[in-house]
Order: structure tokens, then sequence, then C-alpha cells
């Protein structure tokens, strides 16, 4: 029995009456808070192993909550909130959310974004042991990548770009992420230089480039490497 300690923001009662007995079946313990303020006290003083956050608090955007969290805190975040807009999902990714979740939702979806999130506590920075998917295998220490055994032939920014992704295997990475982090500050905003290069990598990584299984895409968003099998 999974005896991980969830901490639920929501202001709204019935998401918190549906989501306290869902998550507690699945072997959780929840914990509630309604506003932005008591979920930074709950934070500090339950220790919660994960947050699911609303964005829309009666007393701060949710994204300050993030923000906040951030500050001291590397503990999973994850988003379950009405707002839709592309913008939204970016913006509390880019300030330190792990992943997010549209409402309506159904709960095997949300149990599934919870179990991958738990996975990666404490890993934020670690670099990852042998990653293997689909018949790719990626090796950080020998800095070696092959296919069914062959090796597979990527510049250094193809590298870069695979191991980054890689090291947040099940998560979405934004687009600003990616381009900053691998390119630099300078190239936040090169989306078409980040697309050609995930283009030329899925020609070298996938089974069928067209059909990718491997590196997925995150519409409007950014992109998911597919969990180690």
């Amino acid at each position: 029995m999974n005896q991980s300690r969830i901490l639920v923001v929501d202001d709204e009662p019935q998401i918190q009456r549906f989501l306290k007995p869902s998550l507690s079946a699945a072997g959780y313990e929840v914990v509630e808070a309604g506003t932005g303020a008591e979920a930074l006290k709950a934070v500090a003083t339950q220790a919660p192993d994960l947050v699911i956050l609303d964005l829309g608090l009666p007393d701060m955007d949710g994204k300050e909550v993030i923000t906040s969290l951030r500050g001291w805190s590397d503990i999973p975040i994850l988003i379950l909130s009405a707002r839709d807009r592309e913008s939204e999902k970016i913006a509390a990714l880019d300030l330190g959310a792990d992943d997010y979740v549209e409402k309506p939702f159904g709960i095997g979806e949300l149990t599934a974004r919870i179990r991958t999130a738990l996975r990666h506590r404490g890993r934020r920075d670690a670099i990852p042991a042998v990653t293997e998917i689909d018949g790719l295998t990626i090796d950080p220490i020998k800095r070696r990548v092959t296919r069914d055994g062959e090796t597979v032939h990527l510049t250094p920014k193809e590298y870069d770009l695979l191991l980054l992704l890689a090291r947040h295997a099940g998560r979405v990475v934004t687009h600003r992420a990616l381009l900053t982090t691998v390119w630099g500050p300078a190239h936040g905003d090169d989306l078409h230089y980040l697309r050609v290069f995930i283009g030329q990598l899925r020609q070298k990584i996938e089974r069928d480039p067209t059909q990718p299984r491997i590196v997925r895409t995150e519409p409007g968003v950014g992109y998911r490497m597919a969990e180690q099998e």
C-alpha cells in the first residue's frame, strides 16, 4: 500500500469531496487546503510528498504558490485546473510545476501522473542511470546512445537535447526550458529552431519518425519523453 502523503489545494468543495476518497482508495494519505496561504503552511508543517494545485485560488494565483514553493522546496507539483489556455500551462510549467491535468479529468489519468511525479522526486537534477526505451539506450556516463545495439551518431546539441528529455522522462518539458537550457537564454523564443532539432533527433532514434513513441509532442507546450521500460 502506498503511504505517500498528497496535499490537495483547491477551493471547490466538490473537487475535495471527490479527490479525497478516490486518492485514499488508491493508498494515499490526503491533506487538504483551500487557499494558497494554507497550502504553503501545509507544505512547511505536514511534509507532503506531492502537491495537487488548482491555479484559481481565492487569495492568490496558483502560479504564485509555485513560485513561493520553488524558492525552498523541490516537492513535485501537479497542476489540476480548468484553465485550458496554452499560456497558462506553459507559465505554470516554466515556474516549476511538474505536470498539468485539465478539469474535467479522469481519476485514472490523475493517479498515473501522480505515480510518475513521485518516481522523480529527489532526482530533479540527477544524472540518470542507463535509460532504455523502445530499443533505444542512453548511457550518460559513457555519453553513448544506441538503437537495437547499434550506435546512434548524434551532434552535441542533439545529444544534450535527448539527455535533458531523458532526465525528465515521463514529464513535459516546455519549449522555453529546452531552448534556454540547451542553447542559452538568447534562444528562448526560437521555437522553429527547436522543432527542426526535434525532427532531426526523431529521424535518428524513432522506429517510425512520423509516429514517434520516444519523444512525444505536447501541443503548444513542449515535449515529453516516454518513461523507461
